[in-house]
């Protein structure tokens, strides 16, 4: 995926519906973009960060992503027309929760790719799970019901 494809960055503002076409895109583009900061939100771009990305990307997508689209969606360029946080508040509007709990459990396992977790690491998947507006329950996979 060419990072040129991110379509649907401004238009997730607007307020109309979108087709479950448009929603798996979305989620890709979110999934994409939220991963590639992370691996920047330490000030520090590690390889195997990259790396991971790349592959958590093509298990939820079946896509292959560069580490050129990794590194330059991770681009703070990118954001300035609004923060992630505030896409990331558009967007968990307009996606299922269960893409929104992908995307944090993803975020959380690029974390754990490199030997530490720093502060600023902590801070950005904190602002992240409160954007998307994911509970700790559904971060720990715990969903009512029959076990």
């Amino acid at each position: 995926m060419a990072i040129a494809d991110l379509k649907n960055v401004l238009k997730v503002f607007v307020g109309s519906e979108i087709s479950a076409d448009r929603q798996k895109d979305l989620f890709e583009e979110a999934l994409l973009m939220t991963l590639a900061r992370a691996a920047d939100a330490d000030v520090s771009i590690q390889h195997v960060e990259v790396e991971r990305i790349q592959q958590i990307l093509k298990e939820h997508t079946g896509k292959d992503f560069s580490s050129a689209d990794v590194r330059v969606a991770a681009r703070q360029e990118l954001y300035a027309e609004a923060t992630l946080v505030k896409y990331l508040r558009g967007v968990e509007k307009k996606l299922t929760q269960a893409h929104c709990t992908d995307i944090v459990k993803a975020l959380a396992d690029v974390f754990r790719s490199d030997a530490t977790i720093s502060a600023l690491e902590v801070d950005f998947f904190n602002n992240v799970v409160d954007a998307l507006n994911v509970t700790p329950a559904q971060i720990a996979g715990l969903v009512a019901g029959d076990v």
